[in-house]
């Protein structure tokens, strides 16, 4: 797509965002983790006004740019311009995750073979490998209540959600939170790195679980697996990563 660049017209932060945002599009779609064209990742942008940048409904995860992502304000409503609708399902989830949680600048969202796969298992994640040990320590479950458009099921998805920067939708796939871009994607590397290893090994011989107290103490091996940095640990390199692909994720 040739969109004429919003860099300029916008301020520095949520340019920087802009970009931050569509490297992220770019690497779900680089990962596999992306469903065409119906999965979404959000921002707020910085102020009081509530204000969210969103993919344009009806593009590819890798040919999302800075300058194609939408802004919309809390009740979905475009604020900028393009010819590109929102999708009101997407929306839905992303606008009740960001309204309970003033600590989350991101929510991430994917369908999954894996995600939704373990999804449907009754039992959820279980704990059976490193990565699900750092999931089982902030995970939330939510119901399913068919296609995520009605305005009504927020209340019952925040209320699930609570404080969890881990969300299984059931029968529907995964969600992540992060208080930064770089947060919420390693927190869905690491989200569906547990399905997949749990497929796997369920496809294997008897399952062999984690200690409860080895869960329990996950938050410091976290901070210091990643210096006290969380995401921003890896973020640099994911966009080396990102750069080589095609740098005109920035545009």
């Amino acid at each position: 797509m040739d969109l004429p660049s919003l860099q300029g017209q916008v301020s520095a932060e949520e340019w920087q965002l802009r970009c931050d945002l569509a490297a992220c599009y770019r690497l779900v779609a680089a990962y596999g983790w992306s469903d065409l064209v119906f999965t979404h990742i959000s921002v707020r942008l910085p102020g009081p006004d509530h204000h969210f940048l969103i993919n344009p409904y009806g593009l590819m995860f890798d040919e999302i740019t800075a300058s194609s992502l939408i802004k919309v304000d809390q009740y979905c409503n475009k604020l900028s311009e393009s010819s590109f609708p929102v999708n009101p399902a997407g929306f839905v989830i992303h606008s009740a995750v960001h309204e309970a949680r003033e600590d989350v600048q991101c929510v991430l969202h994917t369908h999954t073979r894996a995600g939704v796969a373990v999804s449907a298992q009754k039992a959820g994640v279980l704990p059976i490998s490193q990565q699900s040990t750092f999931v089982l320590a902030s995970l939330a479950y939510h119901d399913y209540e068919g296609v995520a458009f009605r305005p009504d099921e927020k209340p019952r998805l925040q209320a699930d959600l609570g404080a969890a920067n881990f969300l299984m939708l059931r029968n529907h796939g995964l969600l992540t939170c992060g208080a930064s871009i770089a947060d919420a994607f390693l927190n869905m590397y690491v989200f569906e790195s547990t399905c997949q290893i749990q497929l796997a090994a369920q496809a294997g011989g008897e399952l062999i679980s984690v200690d409860p107290r080895i869960v329990a103490g996950v938050a410091e091996a976290m901070r210091v697996q990643t210096g006290g940095m969380g995401g921003a640990f890896a973020w640099p390199a994911l966009l080396r990563k990102v750069e080589k692909l095609d740098p005109g994720y920035r545009s």
